[in-house]
């Protein structure tokens, strides 16, 4: 059984430990020193954002969400769990607090544009470059009701 809640403090490791599980299973388009520039940038910023997880039934972390002012910032899944529909349920959760929600994935993210698209989300742009300025498009997206 999943449930979701807010993280705390002590559980930095362990987010970043999915957060790097699922990057590694799923950006294979990062050039090394861009996927060593983000992981320093994470390691500094993940542990102390205010977070939703998914937690099994011992309250182990398995999943995170990020939203910031209705904008899902992150949503990343242990990858041995994907497919488990962990991650549908950090979104609707987030829907639920933000009905017509958003966010951005990368364009070389076919399993997340896909994910995205199943999830209700329609595309309302395009950017050439992601928000550090390095050359991974993104699109961007809004959850249509």
């Amino acid at each position: 059984m999943i449930m979701i809640r807010p993280s705390r403090p002590h559980e930095g490791t362990r987010i970043i430990e999915v957060w790097r599980g699922a990057v590694d299973a799923t950006h294979d388009f990062l050039t090394p020193d861009d996927r060593l520039a983000i992981d320093e940038m994470v390691c500094e910023f993940l542990p102390h954002a205010p977070l939703w997880l998914a937690v099994d039934e011992i309250d182990y972390p398995l999943a995170f969400m990020l939203i910031d002012e209705g904008h899902m910032e992150a949503l990343f899944v242990d990858p041995a769990l994907r497919g488990n529909g962990i991650g549908a349920a950090l979104v609707k959760h987030g829907l639920v607090l933000h009905p017509k929600m958003t966010t951005d994935v990368n364009e070389q993210n076919d399993q997340a544009v896909r994910f995205y698209e199943r999830m209700g989300f329609k595309q309302t742009g395009r950017s050439p470059i992601d928000g550090q300025g390095r050359p991974y498009p993104l699109i961007h997206l809004e959850h249509v009701n």
